[in-house]
């Protein structure tokens, strides 16, 4: 069947960034880390599905209620993560914004890592 519209590796498409595959979001840590605890199978997949559309088109009640459930914490938990995301991606969107913030960030974390 035809794909109408952009396809799945085309930047147009909403929620597909084929970094996704690797990249490595603070929510995405945090629901890993749960899901591995609570000892579920496939943790790095649920991980890897569950992140970009918690960044993109947030967690409704039943998601966040299922996510509290299969990780074995509360749904404030879960909204308490879901806002850290939020938080790093407006930082992310900050650096994209205005480059010199971003050569800054880059040389802070070289600093950082050498200290």
């Amino acid at each position: 069947m035809p794909v109408i519209g952009p396809g799945y590796d085309d930047p147009e498409y909403d929620n597909y960034d084929p970094a996704w595959h690797d990249q490595d979001t603070p929510f995405r840590q945090w629901l890993y880390e749960k899901l591995t605890a609570a000892g579920f199978s496939h943790a790095h997949d649920l991980a890897a599905c569950k992140a970009p559309a918690n960044r993109y088109n947030g967690l409704d009640d039943s998601e966040m209620a299922s996510i509290a459930m299969v990780t074995d914490t509360s749904i404030d938990d879960v909204r308490d993560a879901h806002k850290a995301e939020l938080a790093d991606w407006a930082r992310e969107q900050q650096l994209r914004d205005h480059p010199d913030m971003a050569a800054l960030d880059a040389d802070l974390d070289r600093i950082r890592h050498h200290s």
